[in-house]
Formats: C-alpha cells, structure tokens, sequence
C-alpha cells in the first residue's frame, strides 16, 4: 500500500524491511535510505500489542534512539493512519526538508 500510493504521489519507492543498523537485526517497516527517513508502523495500539506492552515499548525506544544516533528520521503510524493517508504530507514535507538541506550544505 505505501509503495503503491508513493507511486501516484510522486514520492520515491520505499525500501521494505530495511535493515538500518550495522550491527543489530532492527529493521524498519519502510525506509528511504538515500535520505534517512523511515516509518515504523505500529499495530496493537488498542489492544495492549506488542509495541504497547512495556518490553516491546522500551525495545522501540531503543531501535528509535539508535536510528536518531545514527542520523536516521523515523515517523510512527498506526495502521489506521496508514490507511487513512497520514503519512504522505508528514513525508513529503520530511523529504522536500531533507532536498533542501542537502542543497544549502553544498554551497
């Protein structure tokens, strides 16, 4: 679904399960590794899932705080939010932030 709609949109294709830590097995949902943004989507939100319940919570908040130390930008979605298009304007102004920055660290 978030490959499809970045398609129609005229966003770049995602990377799917990408594996963004050099030593650690963490994968992100979806990355654009070329510019360090990826989304995680997190289910169980309304029925106590894994990522709610505290070892699953502290273990995202570590992934998270390696990605950030790693240079990596990561948004968060439920799967409804998904569905529903959140997503796209937050990445869209996250990559259109990135182009720009990367063209004013060149001068």
């Amino acid at each position: 679904m978030v490959e499809q709609i970045c398609e129609a949109v005229g966003l770049p294709t995602p990377v799917k399960e990408h594996r963004f830590h050099p030593q650690r097995r963490w994968r992100f949902d979806y990355a654009w590794p070329e510019h360090k943004i990826a989304i995680e989507i997190e289910g169980g939100a309304w029925i106590y899932g894994r990522h709610t319940r505290a070892k699953g919570f502290v273990n995202d908040m570590e992934k998270y705080n390696a990605a950030v130390m790693l240079g990596w930008r990561v948004l968060r979605y439920t799967p409804e939010q998904i569905k529903a298009g959140k997503w796209v304007d937050d990445l869209a102004k996250l990559m259109y932030h990135h182009s720009h920055e990367r063209r004013t660290d060149d001068r």
